[in-house]
């Protein structure tokens, strides 16, 4: 892409700043932004309010950035959600934010009964989580190893499409 996801532009917006207004419009708040590469631009894109961590270590993958986002978290829950998914809707996070939400919750947005991203981690879970994020893993393994995380179907409000290349970022701005 030749630069940070972050700062690409899909319809004259940055992505990190149409994650966050996806996510403030399903009903998430307070946001927090994982900085990594190119921090301090990143920063420059954010609205007033957001809350800004760096992950040191980003270069080791999306574990390092989720560990880091957990660490400064004071809440029962939070969902993770990535900026290089634009299809992903504000209705989605709001289908899994609408049932009640505590320190127990474990739920996955699921596109055709595929789990996917966001996923919503109740703070019960955030030490195991991060004590499993390694490299560009995440919580992939913690939640595969949890037979009850709760699949929410989101695939007929999103489309859990990543842009990693610019022929993906394209399908998205023509759509």
């Amino acid at each position: 892409m030749g630069r940070p996801k972050a700062l690409v532009e899909l319809h004259g917006e940055p992505l990190v700043r149409r994650a966050l207004r996806v996510l403030a419009d399903g009903g998430c708040g307070p946001l927090v932004v994982v900085l990594g590469a190119a921090a301090d631009e990143v920063r420059a894109q954010l609205p007033d309010g957001v809350r800004a961590v760096v992950a040191d270590d980003w270069a080791s993958g999306m574990g390092a950035s989720l560990r880091a986002g957990l660490a400064v978290l004071d809440s029962d829950a939070a969902l993770v959600h990535l900026v290089d998914l634009p299809g992903v809707t504000a209705a989605a996070v709001e289908r899994l934010v609408a049932d009640p939400v505590g320190p127990h919750t474990l739920r996955r947005a699921a596109y055709g009964g595929r789990a996917a991203h966001p996923v919503l981690l109740g703070r019960d879970h955030w030490d195991a989580v991060a004590t499993s994020a390694t490299g560009d893993a995440g919580a992939r393994a913690y939640l595969g190893g949890h037979p009850d995380v709760e699949l929410v179907e989101c695939g007929d409000v999103a489309v859990p499409e990543d842009v990693d290349t610019p022929e993906a970022l394209a399908r998205f701005a023509g759509s």
